[in-house]
């Protein structure tokens, strides 16, 4: 079941000539529904600004339009906090010289969850179970006579800052957003009384009758919604719903299957199948289900869809292409296959990597894990085996199987399943998945590949390991430059707050690094850093001539 509302709303110009308040609901198609929820917002435009009616107005036009176009993969308040920066630039330099100002409370409801955006003096409220909660707080400045003057608004400041808060969502729970020409007139106990005893449908409007009744001066809005119905499962579960299609039998070399000729069994383990199949051109894919086993098995099952989803959303050159596939009669994807080696492959045929081919390598990795967190996704399996290195020189990431999106995914599934000696302290512990367990493997899956070993020792499964500090990569490769080995170093490090930021911060150094020469830590110091070198001999040479001058006044 998906979740299901009612909405009630209504605006009033009250005493003034026009109205200067705007309201907005979306309602969007299902799949949409369920990945970005339902949008409501109220705006006030300020008047005394240029045009407060055009501010509020514009502010809720691209809210309802730019919130549904970001990456459905994004948290809530990371999408709101986007588009309203950029529309608070828009507000600042469309004003004609003056500015554009306005207030804004929008309320998002996905799943079973609620996601409160906030800045001004509108207010917010939640009504469950008799009791009526606040649930924002006015942006006015605390002095007498300036409690209506806003210290925080749309279009106000250069820098906007916005309150933002969430919330789990109960059966008819009912949240409700009015203006200040409602609740400057209404205390909190008119206002429960109102949503209380009304019919539904006209609660919104009662709300503005009795402010005006009681000498409101300002535009009057209230918006309400009310939940009828709840989710039955996850989030993850509505965006990819479980898929009742069995899985394919085991499949046979030489035989068709729905349009596709099977060449061979690819991989195989006990979570999932990787056939090579052809298509009607001749062009060699991946088809990738779980073992007949499985069947049964509806965790894994959704796991699969729920793989399928991510990778959609993060096409790119770093991720391999998925084919379209219109029509299934069972459960499988089908993503293009690239010659090529993995990392781990090319390190048994290959060896150590060079320092220059580390370069390269840790570079497409980091602009492809980039990506990924800026998606809002964690890969949580980064390892040599799962990074594919194409003749056409390109890196992509493999097996999104335990890829995690805050919000959406299970974190006990992610946390209890990877490669120990690739995984973070802390996500050895149980801890839910963050960008920084990405970072750490990355640290991990390079300093293997330089060294051959691991900086903790190689971890098996089961076992507990204690972390202390991790050896240098240098211990094992004089020839590592000493800003490499540093980075390999804040990459695996323990504390999660003491590891490279981002990604991006990782490559930032590592170009810094770049423009260093080469340097092994086996040259001699004079070729090392020569400056340092004749530093140290002129500091002996002045010993010596100091200790020789003592000897010489003592005789």
């Amino acid at each position: 079941m998906a979740l299901q509302l009612s909405i009630s709303e209504a605006s009033d110009t009250g005493p003034r000539q026009h109205n200067q308040d705007a309201i907005r609901v979306v309602t969007p198609a299902a799949q949409l529904a369920a990945s970005k929820g339902h949008l409501l917002a109220l705006a006030d435009g300020v008047s005394q600004c240029a045009d407060g009616a055009l501010a509020a107005q514009a502010t809720l036009q691209a809210l309802a339009l730019d919130y549904y176009a970001t990456p459905e993969t994004w948290a809530v308040p990371q999408a709101l906090d986007r588009l309203l920066t950029a529309h608070n630039r828009w507000l600042r330099a469309n004003g004609g010289g003056q500015p554009l100002l306005t207030t804004l409370t929008a309320l998002v409801l996905r799943g079973r969850r609620y996601f409160l955006a906030h800045v001004g003096d509108c207010r917010a409220y939640l009504l469950r179970d008799g009791q009526l909660r606040k649930l924002t707080q006015d942006h006015v400045w605390e002095h007498p006579g300036m409690d209506h003057v806003l210290k925080r608004a749309m279009g106000l400041d250069e820098h906007l800052l916005i309150d933002y808060s969430d919330g789990a969502l109960h059966l008819h729970d009912q949240l409700l957003i009015v203006s200040d020409g409602v609740w400057a007139t209404l205390n909190d106990a008119d206002l429960l009384a109102c949503l209380l005893q009304a019919p539904f449908e006209q609660r919104c409007q009662q709300l503005l009758k009795l402010a005006l009744q009681r000498g409101s001066q300002d535009n009057a809005s209230a918006l309400l919604v009310r939940v009828d119905a709840l989710p039955d499962g996850t989030l993850g579960e509505a965006l990819a719903p479980l898929d009742e299609r069995a899985l394919p039998p085991r499949l046979h070399a030489g035989k068709a299957f729905e349009g596709w000729d099977l060449v061979g069994l690819r991989a195989e383990s006990r979570q999932s199948m990787v056939y090579r199949v052809r298509d009607p051109l001749q062009q060699t894919w991946l088809l990738k289900t779980l073992p007949p086993a499985l069947q049964n098995d509806d965790a894994a099952r959704q796991a699969l869809v729920l793989e399928e989803w991510f990778m959609r959303r993060v096409a790119g050159d770093f991720v391999p292409e998925l084919h379209p596939l219109p029509q299934r009669r069972h459960l499988y994807y089908v993503m293009r296959e690239y010659p090529g080696q993995t990392l781990e492959e090319h390190k048994r045929q290959h060896g150590l990597l060079s320092i220059s081919a580390c370069r390269t390598l840790a570079a497409q990795l980091l602009r492809a894990i980039g990506k990924l967190h800026q998606r809002n996704l964690i890969h949580c399996d980064i390892k040599p085996d799962n990074l594919l290195l194409g003749d056409d020189e390109r890196l992509r990431l493999l097996d999104f199987g335990l890829c995690y999106c805050p919000g959406l995914s299970t974190a006990s599934r992610v946390s209890a399943a990877g490669t120990p000696s690739y995984m973070a302290p802390e996500t050895l512990g149980g801890a839910a998945p963050t960008p920084a367990q990405d970072i750490y493997a990355c640290g991990v899956t390079l300093y293997y590949l330089l060294t051959g070993h691991y900086p903790y020792g190689e971890v098996e499964a089961f076992q507990r390991p204690q972390f202390y500090q991790p050896t240098p990569a240098s211990r094992y490769r004089p020839d590592i430059p000493p800003w490499l080995d540093d980075l390999l170093l804040r990459a695996v490090a323990v504390d999660p707050g003491k590891r490279l930021e981002t990604a991006e911060q990782w490559l930032l150094e590592m170009d810094e690094g770049e423009q260093r020469p080469l340097i092994s830590r086996s040259q001699p110091l004079l070729e090392r850093h020569p400056v340092l070198f004749w530093r140290w001999v002129a500091a002996a040479s002045l010993v010596a001539n100091m200790v020789l001058l003592v000897q010489w006044l003592s005789s």
